[in-house]
């Protein structure tokens, strides 16, 4: 399969004005996705960035971030993508980890003061600063190192350098950071045969085409981003629409107005759009598919979505390190959509482990492991977490629980650490969360513990309500009680807050919501 670069140069030169980018009113044809990545990849190599360098690369969401991960293929160099949430510890810890030789960033970015933060890197191979204006537009121009440079077109001797240089489908051309909820982020590496494997699957499950118009709101370096808005929509030749940043009306406008086929949203942002004004009065009949995940799919909002937009709601199951283990489909039932993570991968030889590393698989309950097409190549430089990723039998692991039935359908139950432990036993985050969502005024929910001098931990769920709604501990319960839901799975506390914390990849951050209730009962906050 020819690579993105290949596939991009071909674009321009059958379809040179059509759209690749819809961002605002303005439009990055192929052609311009084409001449810029070219003119950023020679600015690279003139750098002296040797050929497997990492670039790392900090830019909102829009065209720009894109041209950047094409030119560094172009320049046979490693991207480094780093989310646009990023803040200073996250920055320093990915630079100093990838050991990036040049940084690729806005002239600001969340106050951070650029030239301070940079110092301690220069003496371990940070060579090199890059302020982007904007889009990568030739007009615009770069700084670097402090000088202005141009973007101009590439000489013909340039030209015959990239061509050696450019990276193949099976070389390493990103390492992004996992979006995990604690600690520093791990970097995963990634090939592009993996992404290319991935596309063939979600063409084959949403049934997509040429005809279609993607909008994804996922931050470009994370691997549903990847998907999403660099690879398949260039593959298909089919126009991408992006934001800087993700707000419910923006998006929603910006369906109507782009006439959107395909949409890619994690579960929080397809509530916010549901909550949203706006929705009543939008004409969004273009719509035809949701692809969500990265955290729990709740079946009411997801049905409440299909219902109000007409669209189908797919999912693929997986993370960065695995890629996809199982996915739903357009022809699939909703009980089987909204219900489960779909239909296993064969290609993924997906099994189930128990604690022990045995294989469960026959009694439907474990531990999900693959092997396949679509996995990562692990941590980069983390010995020890790539042995907790991956069993010395090569079998990829996800840390997730699950089952699986005869018909190989997954559905996941909950984190190997996602467990409330109360009184020695185990309540699933997950359960409680569904659980939860189910009461007409709640949008959106996230279960942890809290620490309890007699049972060890109790249930704490963080809420956010539907807009003008209210909601007491006591009236939940209620609720909880009449629907008929397990006693086990009844939250002991309720927080109401305005929206929930997001780690950078924008999963919610339990960790923090876990620090905060622990602050709180040490306050004596009821």
């Amino acid at each position: 399969m020819e690579s993105l670069a290949d596939v991009v140069d071909a674009r321009a030169a059958e379809q040179p004005d059509a759209p690749a980018f819809l961002s605002g009113a303005r439009v990055c044809s192929w052609a311009q996705y084409a001449a810029r990545s070219d003119a950023l990849a020679a600015r690279l190599v003139a750098l002296g960035l040797q050929a497997d360098e990492r670039v790392a690369v900090l830019m909102p969401d829009g065209p720009g971030v894109h041209t950047a991960f094409l030119a560094c293929e172009k320049a046979g160099l490693v991207a480094v993508g780093i989310g646009p949430r990023a803040a200073e510890q996250e920055i320093l810890h990915l630079l100093g980890k990838t050991r990036a030789a040049a940084l690729l960033a806005p002239p600001t970015h969340r106050g951070i003061d650029f030239d301070a933060l940079l110092a301690p890197l220069r003496s371990s191979g940070l060579r090199h600063r890059l302020s982007v204006p904007g889009e990568l537009e030739p007009a615009e121009g770069l700084v670097v190192d402090g000088t202005p440079a141009p973007l101009v077109e590439p000489s013909a001797a340039e030209r015959d350098e990239l061509g050696r240089r450019r990276l193949a489908p099976d070389d390493v051309f990103l390492v992004n950071s996992t979006s995990g909820t604690t600690g520093l982020a791990k970097c995963v590496v990634h090939d592009q045969a993996r992404w290319n494997h991935f596309h063939e699957l979600a063409v084959e499950a949403g049934e997509l085409s040429c005809d279609d118009r993607f909008l994804s709101a996922i931050p470009a370096p994370f691997g549903f981003g990847i998907w999403t808005a660099h690879v398949t929509p260039t593959r298909l030749g089919a126009p991408t629409v992006l934001a800087p940043s993700f707000e419910a009306e923006r998006t929603i406008a910006a369906i109507e107005r782009h006439r959107v086929s395909v949409l890619a949203a994690v579960s929080t942002q397809f509530i916010m759009m549901l909550d949203s004004p706006a929705l009543q009065a939008a004409d969004l009949s273009s719509l035809r598919v949701l692809f969500t995940g990265g955290e729990r799919v709740p079946y009411e909002r997801a049905a409440e979505f299909e219902e109000r937009t007409g669209a189908c709601v797919l999912q693929f199951y997986g993370s960065n390190e695995t890629g996809a283990l199982s996915r739903t489909r357009t022809r699939d039932s909703r009980e089987v959509r909204l219900r489960s993570a779909g239909h296993v991968i064969p290609q993924m030889q997906v099994r189930l482990f128990d604690d022990s590393g045995a294989d469960v698989t026959a009694t439907g309950r474990g531990q999900p492991g693959c092997r396949g097409p679509l996995l990562s190549r692990g941590y980069l430089d983390d010995d020890a977490a790539n042995a907790e990723l991956i069993r010395p039998d090569g079998w990829m692991l996800t840390g997730d629980l699950a089952t699986l039935d005869a018909d190989g359908v997954l559905r996941v139950v909950g984190r190997t650490g996602d467990f409330i432990i109360r009184g020695g036993k185990n309540v699933s985050g997950p359960a409680v969360e569904e659980a939860v969502t189910g009461h007409p005024n709640v949008a959106i929910a996230a279960a942890v513990a809290m620490p309890d001098p007699t049972f060890g931990e109790r249930v704490c769920v963080y809420a956010v309500l539907r807009p003008g709604c209210t909601l007491t501990l006591d009236a939940l319960i209620e609720d909880l009680r009449v629907r008929g839901v397990s006693p086990e799975t009844w939250p002991e506390r309720l927080e109401i807050v305005d929206e929930l914390p997001r780690s950078s990849g924008g999963k919610v951050h339990k960790a923090r919501l876990r620090e905060e209730v622990r602050a709180r009962m040490a306050e004596g906050s009821s």
